[in-house]
């Protein structure tokens, strides 16, 4: 399976501005800009969109772990919170924290915290991250 995405820009890094449009469509030409990256201009950043897919493939990975294991979640709510630092001569993508909120009806805590941590190890966009990655998962 291979899923692709462009990246439009015109103009310096600063000032220029690009889009970003996937082949699915989902992105159609969406701005980002030095400004939506860093002064929160409204548009995406690259670090937002990896946020975004790790909150969903974690997530999904997630869903699997318990399907498999028996369980049917009522709700699994993940966020993460991608970290752009500051590195020589640039920038790095330093941390990815997930933050999950779930309901699983018949589930232990040590069990949910076992296949947690098992779909965040197994999760594809985790095993992309040249990161630290966290967990913070809570069974409500």
């Amino acid at each position: 399976m291979i899923r692709k995405a462009k990246a439009h820009w015109t103009g310096t890094g600063r000032d220029g501005t690009g889009d970003l449009t996937t082949d699915s469509t989902v992105l159609k030409s969406s701005p980002y800009s030095y400004k939506t990256r860093f002064e929160g201009e409204p548009g995406t950043n690259p670090e937002e969109l990896l946020a975004a897919a790790h909150a969903g493939c974690f997530t999904m990975a997630l869903a699997f772990q318990l399907q498999t294991a028996g369980f049917t979640p009522t709700s699994l709510d993940t966020e993460a919170a991608v970290s752009l630092d500051p590195d020589a001569g640039g920038f790095k993508i330093s941390r990815s924290a997930l933050t999950l909120r779930a309901v699983v009806p018949g589930l232990d805590e040590a069990r949910f915290r076992e296949l947690a941590a098992a779909a965040e190890k197994g999760c594809p966009v985790s095993k992309l991250f040249n990161a630290e990655i966290t967990l913070d998962a809570t069974l409500g």
